[in-house]
């Protein structure tokens, strides 16, 4: 993961928070308290109402140190504390809970037709975002959308609740410049893409940490997080944005791959309507819809800028959703053969009705395979919706400097 980072001591309570353990480094007393502190910080995430003594249990720290962490981390701002709980005996428990307005982040998603750009809260609210949509993205929109974009977002701020921003996090999609002929862009404006130095060129343009993440992969860690992932161990999640692609989650882990490209599911092979050898990218992605709207005059840009006008196109709608749904199916399938996935989450880019009535689908077409052998996943739909990609490029400047979880939700294997 790319990142372009500003001094620490510009965070709020960063004079340990952000300070990492390396590997194979030694274990100062800086940074024992900073792993201590985001290990309390991800147990109060994690488990809502947890008192001191909850905390001081679960974490194996001492109560006074447990006790002493606390205190700092309210004084920081980023812990407060909830309504006595009665009824035991002795004390009355005081649950402990994040600050929303602790830290806050910002989330930039570039897609092939649109970008967002969000302000989330600690506790993953989203604040407010602005979307701008386009036939396609050049690097100089972006920056131009970026830069208006954070000055709106911000504007609101107080000088004190802007200098809590932790960074700003950017997912998008590997080898952007890839495509052409799909997005009808040329060739020499994609290529833009390819050697540009993402985090650096925003990154002088905003005042925070810039991070950057693979798009389906943060919308994977988005709805791990925020989403139904905290309910299941293992689950393959599929995102149908423009293309498709997604993610593999492994004992409550994101596995990002060698690569970083991990759940790279557009590219499985599967069959047509007609029985032909195809990518599944050609099948359940929105550019297929597309174009099958374009060959029939609708203009398709409609589709980013007003969900509701999904409604006029159901004619054209009901016979995308049969293909993507049957096409899915036998993704999902070849998927399960591999790791038997408990669960498959499938979400995207469109209206929450799109998305239920391609999980249904999808459960229908399981009756017309044959899965002798394989032990079928539940199929659920997403809970994060269509901004999961953004959301996820938000929490990646909280984690990696407040919390535990960096390693949890993107975990790396070791070249």
């Amino acid at each position: 993961m790319s990142e372009h980072i500003d001094p620490v001591e510009e965070m709020p309570g960063a004079s340990s928070m952000s300070v990492g353990a390396h590997a194979g480094g030694g274990a100062n007393q800086v940074r024992v308290r900073a792993y201590n502190e985001r290990l309390l910080l991800s147990l109060v995430r994690r488990t809502a109402g947890l008192s001191k003594a909850d905390i001081a249990r679960i974490s194996g720290l001492s109560a006074q140190t447990a006790s002493v962490i606390i205190r700092a981390l309210e004084k920081d701002g980023l812990l407060m504390r909830g309504e006595p709980v009665r009824g035991r005996v002795g004390k009355p428990s005081v649950p402990m809970a994040l600050n929303p307005d602790g830290v806050y982040s910002l989330g930039l998603k570039i897609g092939r037709r649109s970008a967002e750009l969000v302000l989330m809260d600690f506790v993953g609210n989203v604040r407010d975002s602005n979307i701008e949509t386009y036939k396609y993205p050049t690097p100089e929109n972006i920056r131009r959308f970026v830069r208006e974009a954070t000055n709106h977002l911000t504007a609101p701020l107080t000088p004190s609740q802007r200098s809590r921003i932790a960074g700003l996090g950017i997912a998008l999609p590997f080898e952007l410049w890839n495509w052409v002929d799909e997005m009808g862009a040329p060739e020499q404006d994609m290529a833009a893409w390819k050697n540009i130095d993402l985090a650096e060129e925003i990154g002088e343009i905003v005042p925070f940490p810039v991070f950057i993440q693979n798009d389906a992969t943060a919308a994977c860690g988005a709805e791990l997080v925020f989403g139904q992932g905290a309910n299941y161990d293992d689950f393959a999640y599929f995102f149908i944005g423009s293309f498709i692609g997604g993610g593999v989650v492994l004992n409550q882990a994101v596995y990002a791959g060698r690569t970083g490209n991990a759940g790279a599911f557009g590219s499985m092979p599967v069959v047509d309507d007609q029985g032909k050898p195809s990518q599944l990218i050609d099948q359940a992605s929105l550019f297929a819809l597309e174009k099958m709207l374009e060959e029939s005059g609708f203009e398709p840009i409609r589709l980013w800028r007003d969900p509701q006008s999904w409604d006029e196109i159901t004619p054209h709608l009901d016979c995308w959703i049969a293909q993507a749904a049957r096409s899915l199916a036998l993704a999902i399938t070849s998927v399960c053969s591999v790791i038997d996935f408990e669960t498959v989450i499938v979400d995207g880019g469109f209206p929450t009705f799109v998305r239920d009535r391609i999980v249904a689908e999808i459960v229908k077409e399981f009756g017309g395979l044959d899965l002798q052998g394989i032990a079928m996943p539940r199929v659920q739909p997403g809970a994060v919706g269509r901004g999961a990609r953004a959301i996820g490029a938000a929490s990646l400047p909280l984690f990696s400097r407040y919390l535990l979880d960096q390693n949890v939700l993107f975990k790396q294997v070791d070249s």
